[in-house]
């Protein structure tokens, strides 16, 4: 696909997404699949916490830069390192993109980075969908409901959700959604530590568990209880998260950052995503300020609001 003469793509300068983090607000696993996967059941929330993604038409080709800016309230950032090479998920995204719609010309991408990596909080997946959705905006394109669907399960797990947005019940391995509702918006206390957790080998571990079925069974009718209601997060959170169960030499560590984030004033601080993340909810009232004051630690913090939609295009004209 080539921008004809005159065309919108030929028009516009770029476009600017802003791609937003996401939060578990529960997360059971189950049982290993034969494709290799395991079913889950979650249920997923876009934050306001976001990278910024530009993107401007190139002839030919694709070429990314990344920048990484502080968004932490408090806490010591540690040096981060992201590859702008071609495993990158903006880089991935794009390709199929290209292979996808048939698109012949290229494009720059500027990505600032804020999402902490490696946290659980789906920054790589939010990357992706915001290229998906930015070259869709930048070229006039609608991409039809199953096509969306394929590239972004091309892409990952948690691609799908991301792409949609807002609140939604996660099945299968999470790429099943299906639309709830938040009964009011909340704001969070989102900590991040410096020490992360391997998503491979917390599955590994949690596959060296013996799965009570009937446990399973019961954490997904709650979960399905949640379809199409109007939710809380604190309802959502007593889903759990069984990641928080094989955390290894790290268990103290989560223990410690979940029982210091509870003093400071937040509620029923639980795990996000495989880790290491933690969140605590706030009360509609709440102090923010006096929160961050009372908790005790080193952990970066950062003050996150539940959003309706995964992302926020803009034309750069």
């Amino acid at each position: 696909m080539t921008a004809r003469p005159g065309s919108r793509a030929s028009r516009v300068r770029g476009v600017r997404v802003e791609a937003r983090a996401k939060l578990n607000l529960g997360l059971a696993v189950g049982p290993r699949r034969p494709d290799g996967y395991h079913e889950i059941a979650t249920v997923f929330q876009s934050i306001s916490l976001a990278d910024t993604l530009r993107i401007r038409p190139r002839r030919e080709g694709f070429r990314l830069t990344i920048r990484w800016e502080e968004a932490a309230v408090t806490g010591r950032t540690p040096r981060a390192t992201l590859s702008a090479g071609p495993d990158n998920l903006v880089l991935r995204a794009a390709r199929a993109f290209q292979r996808h719609v048939g698109m012949k010309n290229g494009a720059s991408f500027q990505l600032v980075k804020r999402i902490p990596m490696g946290a659980g909080l789906g920054g790589g997946s939010a990357d992706a969908a915001a290229t998906l959705r930015g070259l869709a905006r930048l070229h006039s394109l609608r991409l039809d409901p199953r096509r969306r669907r394929v590239l972004a399960e091309e892409l990952g797990s948690d691609v799908p959700f991301v792409m949609r947005g807002g609140t939604a019940l996660g099945l299968g391995r999470g790429e099943r959604l299906v639309s709830t509702r938040l009964a009011r918006p909340f704001r969070a206390i989102l900590a991040v530590p410096t020490w992360q957790v391997s998503t491979a080998e917390a599955y590994r571990r949690i596959d060296g568990i013996k799965y009570g079925l009937t446990e399973w069974a019961a954490k997904l009718r709650s979960a399905q209880l949640l379809e199409r209601a109007e939710v809380t997060p604190i309802q959502c959170m007593q889903l759990g998260n069984s990641f928080e169960e094989v955390l290894g030499n790290r268990q103290k560590d989560f223990e410690s950052l979940k029982t210091r984030l509870q003093n400071a004033g937040t509620q029923r601080p639980q795990m996000t995503g495989s880790g290491s993340a933690v969140f605590g909810i706030l009360r509609p009232r709440s102090d923010v300020s006096a929160v961050i004051a009372r908790f005790q630690g080193s952990e970066r913090l950062f003050v996150v609001k539940s959003t309706r939609t995964g992302s926020r295009v803009v034309d750069l004209v």
